[in-house]
């Protein structure tokens, strides 16, 4: 392919729109006031940091597709579930919150147990849209549950994590930062450094990715495929877990907690369904985009329709899913996912 056909390949279209964004982009900074500047890193830090949050789900996602192939419709669901069961043990039963933490790890590995016990054994070697539709069910059973044990009603938590601006940022810079948000960051960071070395380097990170590929080669190699469905469910409840606490921790544990998987799913697009990194990568395009959007780009595209024009107001709820619609024309496989060519 010669460097004028790569350049108009969608690829390359979408890598030249992009160059030019980001050059128009820097020339504004440099000619723009000190104010505006500020203003400017704290939509972009706050994005950024926003970014994260969606990650932490992406990721549950990630962990069960890349080792069993199944997109898992349930895991802002079992985000949910776990903040449900946390703040139950914590508030209801009077448990501290370093016994009600392993106390509901422990329901998420049960509930692990029990997917794979009655869902996943009977689906061995089926479709994926098949998996795909278990799962939807499977939300609304977990959903169900949670409302019959604990109710519907919006719950506190809180887990010791810190509340408030973060007072080097906003004295150092000038800019207003959540405390809880930079230790979300921090915890995101952990998980993936962790999962892509458990994935990588470690015997169950192996046989999780020769499940994925094959069920029947993997079976027949000596892999149980029901204990490595426990082991990924389990690990990926545990995420849940931690994705629950943030997220509770910052809005209260509430039933839309479980949209947030709606979320979750640009962010895998641009990052790409087998791809740990990517599921970081695309929480932050999409934390920093809808930000960068709902201020600036609503604002400029309401301008050119007529002052009174508000086509484009609350373009936050719905930039994530038009990036993803773009993104799936240039590079359907992600910026860090496997293309994967199938002979037909």
């Amino acid at each position: 392919m010669t460097a004028l056909s790569r350049l108009r390949s969608p690829e390359g279209i979408g890598l030249t729109l992009l160059a030019l964004f980001l050059a128009q982009g820097l020339w504004w900074l440099a000619t723009t006031d000190t104010g505006t500047r500020l203003f400017f890193y704290e939509v972009t830090l706050s994005g950024l940091l926003a970014g994260v949050m969606y990650s932490l789900v992406a990721l549950g996602f990630v962990l069960i597709y890349k080792s069993s192939g199944i997109f898992n419709f349930a895991q802002g669901v079992m985000a949910l579930f776990a903040g449900l069961f946390l703040t139950g043990f914590m508030n209801d039963f009077g448990a501290p919150v370093w016994l009600a933490i392993p106390m509901t790890l422990a329901v998420m590995v049960a509930t692990a147990f029990a997917i794979e016990h009655l869902v996943l054994r009977h689906l061995v070697n089926q479709e994926p849209i098949i998996l795909f539709m278990a799962t939807i069910g499977l939300a609304y059973v977990l959903e169900g549950i949670g409302d019959i044990v604990w109710g519907s009603d919006v719950k506190a938590l809180d887990v010791g994590l810190p509340n408030g601006a973060s007072d080097f940022f906003l004295d150092g810079f000038d800019i207003y930062v959540e405390k809880l948000e930079i230790a979300a960051a921090v915890v995101a960071g952990v998980l993936v450094i962790a999962l892509s070395l458990f994935s990588q380097y470690t015997r169950i990170g192996r046989a999780l990715r020769a499940v994925a590929d094959d069920h029947q080669a993997a079976l027949s190699v000596g892999i149980s495929l029901r204990m490595i469905w426990v082991i990924v469910w389990s690990i990926a409840g545990g995420v849940a877990l931690v994705a629950g606490m943030m997220w509770g921790a910052k809005s209260g544990v509430q039933f839309s907690l479980a949209l947030i998987a709606l979320k979750a799913l640009p962010v895998l697009i641009l990052g790409g369904f087998t791809s740990i990194p990517g599921a970081i990568v695309g929480g932050l395009i999409i934390g920093v985009g809808e930000k960068w959007a709902e201020i600036y780009l609503g604002p400029t595209l309401n301008g050119l329709f007529g002052w009174n024009a508000n086509w484009f107001t609350a373009i936050e709820n719905w930039f994530a899913y038009v990036l993803a619609l773009g993104f799936l024309l240039i590079r359907p496989q992600g910026l860090f996912g496997e293309k994967i060519i199938e002979r037909v």
